[in-house]
């Protein structure tokens, strides 16, 4: 575990990645106890330029950028990391199950696999928010539907692997139950592209939302960067700073949450122990 915290450590831009993602959760955890107003009160007059009378301005209704960047950095990052969490869970079941077993419940697991895999997965999100109607939680839902297809390959692939080892083996011929040496050996040992990829998974998850707010599919009573985005479209060309300021903000914390899974997939390579 030491020789992980200091290969990461060693890296600069995972470091550097760290250090934004802990200021964006910072902000968005402690955005009650410095706006508790919200960010949907009308503080000033409408399209207020930034370092005016607010940091970063004023939009159409005259409500804060700036509240608005916390409260929805709370938004973006919850939806992100919930169904992130689901599509994981979701692609360990049907992944490791079909690795596991083999046979026809893996061909048949990953047909289905593969049926998901060949629908567009933005128009997928689209269709599954559009039918279930915009909230928070059909959000969430239609993010992890259309996310886990490639954890589930890559578990899949993993328990393939580790599956005939010798280890394994020496398990099933002491009569262990096949729940336990999953559990016990075969999980434990696909845990680190396991989390890799997870912390990636985020990141497009909060492309998702964004692209699914800036088209109206979310709930109009909770406040994101992609809806403020999505607001802010119409008045792109006389009012730059409400479209730029959430985009600056994903741009931001995606390029963080990349930086860190970048920092992750190099600490947890067994390759570079020796390194």
């Amino acid at each position: 575990m030491r020789d992980i915290f200091r290969r990461f450590a060693r890296n600069i831009p995972a470091v550097f990645g760290l250090v934004i993602l802990v200021l964006v959760m910072g902000a968005a955890f402690f955005a009650p106890a410095i706006y508790p107003q919200g960010p949907f009160e009308m503080v000033g007059r409408p399209f207020l330029e930034p370092l005016t009378d607010y940091l970063l301005g004023t939009d159409q209704l005259g409500r804060d950028l700036g509240v608005g960047l916390l409260y929805g950095a709370r938004v973006t990052l919850q939806i992100g990391l919930i169904s992130t969490l689901i599509a994981i869970f979701l692609g360990l079941t049907i992944g490791g199950t079909a690795g596991y077993f083999g046979g026809w419940i893996d061909t048949l697991l990953m047909r289905i696999t593969e049926i998901f895999q060949t629908i567009p997965f933005f128009l997928f999100a689209i269709l599954l928010v559009a039918i279930l109607k915009p909230t928070l939680g059909s959000v969430i839902f239609a993010i992890a539907v259309v996310s886990w297809p490639p954890m589930a390959r890559l578990v899949r692939s993993e328990f393939l692997s580790i599956r005939n080892r010798e280890f394994v083996q020496a398990c099933i011929v002491m009569g262990m139950g096949h729940w336990q040496i999953i559990f016990k050996h075969v999980l434990p040992n696909t845990l680190s592209p396991i989390i890799v990829t997870g912390s990636l998974m985020v990141a497009t998850a909060i492309l998702i939302e964004s692209g699914l707010s800036f088209l109206g599919l979310t709930d109009p009573n909770v406040m994101s960067w992609g809806f403020i985005i999505g607001s802010g479209r119409s008045v792109l060309r006389t009012a730059w700073w409400v479209c730029a300021m959430p985009g600056i903000a994903i741009l931001l914390t995606v390029m963080a949450i990349n930086l860190v899974g970048e920092g992750l997939n190099d600490a947890l390579n067994p390759r570079l122990k020796n390194i």
